[in-house]
């Protein structure tokens, strides 16, 4: 049996809607106007290491404690407080007068950005259905694509890099600002879902709690090769629009306005992919597209890494980013089946966890090896990872769990002990 919510709200879900794209305007800003920040402070490419890491600590920091503040203050003014939170992060940034103050600022971006997803995501999972599910996830890609257009677009007029980030700490505040004048809304819009029939799918993960100890979950290698697995993606999908523009500048030769638009298709590529190939997944079946996807990331790569003209690299962009599109919701959807139902929702705990790390440590890692070697590392740095990730993916898919699923039972939201917990809904870090 499934659930099938109700109508959601046509205010809520724009408001939903417009969300997603604010939290994705904030990281693409970075990598077309790190090369500015790091001339305006003085400081290594290497540098923008300690942004990305701050920023992820305050992600997984406020993402995790999330649930507790939703069952104390509701989802309404969860969501505007996290808001203005970020709006005044990103005002910080555009302020900032050292590294040091900017690093800073990029902490509390990550505190209002994960509480913002987490909150968004909770709401979305027992209000929208999956339809708007998936589409949020692809409007967060719209609003990265979005990004690297805003501060191009600064750039090319003359103006400094700060201007971008006070545009969208304008925008952000305008959202939080709507979330306040909507709370009560977001406390009544939460329906009672209501049963249907076996034809509409296999009841939700969230609606059981799986009744295992967690040192059997540790202990099986098909989760510790899907946790990988995760790092490995985000690495591959951040690193990629981190260092792009970079690369088309400085490797290739493009000039910036150009580049910043590459960026932007990269982006943009992310966002259609997710839209068409949701739709492609529901015909041919998950496991097919999964491995499409992930040979079409491979071969982007290869694309960026052949030495050649800048159209080569930007093609090799464009592949990558729409290959990637369904690999990270598929994944997770397909978790189940490499682990089995018992073990499915710590394992999709530590992905999340492990999403969050390799979109912060391997980007900055790579910073690490571009100023000591080329930009035209990249490609190849590339080719690695999705060969790597495609090999963790079928040794994973093809292990057997270790015991059959434990007893699933019902339980209400909130309810844990001590060897067990709620499911609760996956979100798409980066």
């Amino acid at each position: 049996m499934s659930t099938t919510p109700s109508r959601p709200r046509a205010a809520l879900l724009l408001l939903a809607y417009l969300g997603f794209v604010s939290l994705g305007l904030p990281d693409s800003l970075l990598g077309v106007g790190w090369p500015s920040i790091r001339s305006d402070f003085d400081v290594p490419t290497e540098a923008v290491g300690w942004v990305l890491t701050a920023g992820t600590v305050g992600y997984l920091t406020s993402s995790v404690l999330a649930g507790f503040t939703l069952a104390r203050v509701g989802v309404g003014v969860l969501l505007a407080g996290s808001t203005l939170l970020a709006s005044l992060a990103l005002t910080g940034y555009a302020v900032s007068p050292t590294l040091a103050v900017f690093v800073g600022c990029a902490l509390l971006v990550g505190l209002g950005s994960g509480a913002v997803d987490s909150g968004l995501n909770a709401y979305a999972a027992s209000a929208f259905g999956p339809r708007h599910m998936n589409w949020l996830h692809a409007f967060f890609g719209l609003g990265v694509a979005i990004g690297p257009l805003i501060m191009t677009g600064v750039l090319s007029a003359g103006l400094a890099w700060r201007w971008g980030y006070g545009i969208v700490a304008a925008a952000q505040l305008g959202l939080a600002v709507a979330f306040a004048l909507t709370v009560r809304a977001w406390q009544r819009g939460v329906p009672a879902a209501t049963p249907v029939g076996d034809a509409a799918g296999p009841a939700p993960a969230t609606s059981a709690v799986v009744r295992v100890p967690v040192r059997e979950t540790l202990r099986m290698p098909a989760v510790w090769s899907g946790t990988l697995a995760f790092a490995l993606y985000v690495a591959i999908e951040v690193s990629a629009g981190l260092w792009a523009f970079l690369l088309l500048t400085e490797g290739r030769g493009l000039s910036a306005a150009v580049a910043g638009g590459c960026v932007s298709a990269y982006w943009f590529s992310l966002f259609v992919g997710r839209i068409v190939q949701g739709v492609v997944a529901e015909r041919l079946g998950s496991g097919l597209v999964l491995r499409a996807s992930l040979a079409g990331m491979a071969v982007g790569a290869a694309l960026i890494a052949v030495p050649g003209p800048a159209v080569l690299a930007v093609c090799g962009l464009v592949v990558v980013g729409f290959a990637a599109a369904p690999v990270f919701p598929l994944l997770t959807l397909t978790t189940a089946d490499r682990v089995g139902v018992a073990h499915a929702d710590r394992a999709i705990g530590l992905q999340i966890g492990a999403s969050g790390v390799g979109a912060a440590l391997v980007p900055a890692g790579l910073g690490v090896l571009i100023a000591n070697t080329s930009v035209q590392v990249l490609g190849s740095a590339l080719v690695v990872l999705a060969l790597g990730l495609i090999a963790l993916y079928e040794w994973g898919a093809r292990r057997p769990t270790a015991r059959p699923p434990a007893p699933v039972v019902p339980a209400q939201p909130g309810v844990d002990d001590q060897t067990s917990g709620p499911v609760r809904p996956v979100v798409d870090g980066r």
